[in-house]
């Protein structure tokens, strides 16, 4: 049993247009854009961060927008909500603000005591809204947003399965615990907690497997606080009999990925140097920032990559 891991780091999702995701968090959700650069793998598309004032782990949503990928297919095997955490009393807001901006497919419900409002992101992406008492976290209020309502960071997310019991096992091995089953969703609730410390498994075997497109989450990333317990991490993963891969510098922390048989993309990431490492905390996002190998394609990106407007 692994003790290392502290909830959520951060999930990246995928997208078609990097302004009108960029438009969405910023200006619908109230998120501040932290980080501005791009896919280490494919530089030629963005890697866009939004989160709290230095998106800190456990509030960082990214997205790579690919201009000409294809809608995502739902289905098993996949993050199907991504959900952030509200204060108790601030549902009200966003089901009006929401309804306002013409945000597409809103509902209401109640989760474990929680109200919860479900609704669709840009690219028809699953999000929510979960209201809760006791969440300590700094939101970021340099939107319209006051800081009695707004974003503290990711909830949970909701994996869509299958059969739940090897995901079950494999985030109990990671630390988490069984909280509680009700309505065909069982609840996991990471012992060691940084606020985005639950993750929610939904069966449904008769589904077909999803297939990843737009508005489909690409990865969710598990913290852990240094290199050393990632290295414990990967090595109690590698026993088990997972294949993971070698430690990758992400410049704003080190990362491992494994995936497991039901198809989801899991990445362990270290919560520091964090993204102030290559811009001051006031600056955060405005400029295009580049990893060391893509350097000497500056020139070129910023001519191709299409221009967010603020």
């Amino acid at each position: 049993m692994l003790n290392q891991i502290g909830g959520i780091h951060h999930i990246t999702s995928i997208a078609t247009d990097a302004n009108k995701n960029n438009r969405f968090f910023t200006k619908v959700l109230g998120l501040r854009r932290v980080k501005k650069t791009v896919n280490f793998d494919v530089p030629d598309v963005y890697h866009l961060y939004y989160g709290n004032e230095e998106g800190a782990p456990g509030s960082a949503i990214t997205y790579f927008p690919y201009p000409n990928i294809g809608t995502r297919t739902r289905g098993s095997g996949e993050i199907g909500i991504t959900a952030f955490s509200v204060p108790k009393g601030a549902m009200g807001y966003w089901q009006n603000r929401l309804v306002e901006m013409g945000i597409a497919n809103l509902q209401s419900s109640e989760r474990f005591g929680d109200a919860r409002l479900e609704f669709t992101g840009p690219d028809g992406e699953g999000l929510a809204m979960v209201e809760t008492d006791d969440d300590k976290r700094q939101p970021w209020i340099g939107n319209d947003i006051g800081t009695d309502v707004a974003i503290r960071g990711f909830h949970s997310a909701s994996m869509s399965l299958k059969d739940e019991g090897a995901m079950r096992e494999l985030l109990v091995f990671m630390n988490y615990e069984i909280a509680d089953t009700k309505d065909g969703v069982t609840r996991l609730v990471a012992k060691k907690r940084n606020g985005a410390d639950i993750i929610d498994l939904q069966t449904a075997p008769a589904s077909d497997n999803a297939q990843q497109g737009a508005g489909s989450v690409h990865h969710i990333a598990l913290a852990v606080d240094n290199d050393k317990d990632q290295a414990a991490v990967r090595k109690a993963l590698k026993d088990t009999g997972y294949a993971v891969t070698p430690v990758i510098d992400r410049n704003y922390f080190h990362s491992i990925y494994f995936r497991v048989p039901d198809g989801i993309l899991f990445e362990v990431a270290t919560n520091n140097p964090g993204f102030t490492v290559d811009e001051d905390r006031k600056a955060l996002g405005q400029s295009l920032k580049l990893p060391h190998q893509h350097t000497h394609l500056r020139e070129q990106l910023e001519q191709t990559l299409p221009v967010i407007e603020d």
